[in-house]
């Protein structure tokens, strides 16, 4: 059996000493006089292969510690594991934990990723600003995979009944940075979306419905490309880019009528009793919009019908025409197992809207929703078309620019 004394006469040239008590473990000569290598030679159970796993130099690595380390190196040969493997997947697991992100260090990750696609410096400052001011205090030093929905309800209670609306932004924004650790693998899923179950309802806020299966608005660009502008030209695929660039409900495409499009000025007016809130509304069109419907309009004034998309009864299409169009292309939704619907486009706008910084007055007009506040609604005497005509310009930019590209640049918004 190897002892002390015998270990620190080993010499250059000498045959490796095997210590006896573990086997396999043998101390190997090196280039100086009373120094050497430990080697703990084994078969390993995983691939039945012969090997030899280094525990240590000696003397650094003494006699009784190269024992307790081969021993413990044969007792996980006989679970059946690799000594050496098994050590490469811990090294690699503390290699993990070492590069897993704190709340604060992802957040600034995520908006470093993001500030270049925001058109507006402000709205890209007020993006990481709200997290610094009223997130980062309490959980900002805490690595994303040990954060609880319990911990974003505590940094957001101080705002959510003061402060509603800022409190849902930055919760949204919450959500994003930690959508984006689950899409890195730090961890399994974001737990903000349950978040209101802990927080008390907001005041004037109603239950939430139930919402349209909807294309997430990064994947719209390829929606478009993949499928309207791919294959065959068809009237659905016609009227689904126009209803997707519009932000326009299913029923106001199919009931266009050529008398409410003013191509001079890039207007389309709805009359009220074609709205569902029964008020008028004006849709502004792009240069691109113009062209696309005045192509649409035949020659021939003769057989020119009052709508723009006409059935072959003159008649306006049924909607399931269009529902048809994105079933047949199978094109999935962000609620799971279920197919985008066609109302759908208008959350795909929505969330575009709201993660590129774009007011949620302006955001709620280009749909068309009514200003349930009625104080609110007394004081407004506009409805912001030309401001709405920026934004939408931004979103058709998006939208076909992004679809014209690689799908690995389609990930940071405009």
């Amino acid at each position: 059996m190897l002892s002390d004394a015998k270990a620190r006469k080993i010499k250059p040239g000498d045959k490796p000493l095997s210590d006896g008590s573990i086997k396999g473990l043998y101390l190997f000569p090196v280039k100086t006089h009373g120094a050497g290598k430990w080697i703990l030679r084994f078969t390993s159970p995983e691939t039945m292969k012969r090997r030899d796993m280094g525990i240590g130099s000696y003397p650094l690595i003494s006699l009784s510690q190269a024992r307790e380390l081969g021993f413990e190196a044969r007792k996980l040969i006989e679970l059946g594991k690799d000594p050496i493997e098994e050590r490469k997947r811990l090294l690699e697991t503390e290699r993990i934990k070492l590069s897993i992100p704190s709340f604060a260090e992802a957040a600034r990750k995520v908006h470093g990723d993001r500030k270049e696609g925001y058109r507006n410096k402000k709205h890209a400052d007020q993006w990481i600003n709200t997290l610094e001011q009223y997130v980062f205090p309490f959980i900002g030093n805490i690595q994303v995979p040990h954060l609880t929905a319990a911990d974003f309800a505590k940094a957001l209670k101080p705002i959510w009944l003061q402060k509603p609306e800022t409190a849902s932004r930055v919760k949204q924004r919450c959500d994003t940075v930690m959508s984006w650790c689950a899409a890195n693998g730090f961890i399994v899923a974001s737990p903000v979306s349950v978040v209101t179950q802990l927080l008390p309802k907001q005041p004037g806020k109603r239950e939430r419905v139930a919402h349209q299966p909807a294309v997430p608005w990064r994947d719209v660009p390829a929606f478009v490309q993949d499928v309207l502008h791919s294959g065959l030209l068809t009237q659905s695929k016609l009227m689904l880019e126009v209803l997707i660039l519009t932000a326009a409900r299913s029923g106001e495409i199919r009931q266009m009528e050529w008398s409410e499009l003013d191509f001079d000025n890039g207007v389309w007016a709805l009359p009220a009793q074609r709205m569902k809130a029964k008020v008028a509304h004006r849709v502004p069109l792009s240069p691109y919009l113009v062209e696309l419907l005045e192509g649409l309009k035949p020659t021939d004034e003769d057989e020119t019908s009052q709508l723009v998309f006409p059935s072959r009864n003159n008649t306006p299409i049924s909607d399931m025409t269009l529902t048809k169009c994105v079933r047949d292309h199978n094109v999935k939704s962000d609620t799971p197992g279920r197919i985008a619907t066609v109302h759908g486009f208008r959350s795909s706008f929505r969330d575009w809207a709201s993660e590129n910084g774009y007011p949620r007055d302006l955001a709620e007009r280009a749909l068309a929703h009514t200003i349930r506040n009625a104080t609110e609604a007394a004081y407004h005497r506009t409805d912001l078309l030309e401001q709405r005509r920026e934004m939408m310009l931004d979103w058709e930019s998006w939208v076909l620019v992004a679809a014209s590209l690689p799908s690995s640049h389609r990930q940071s918004g405009r």
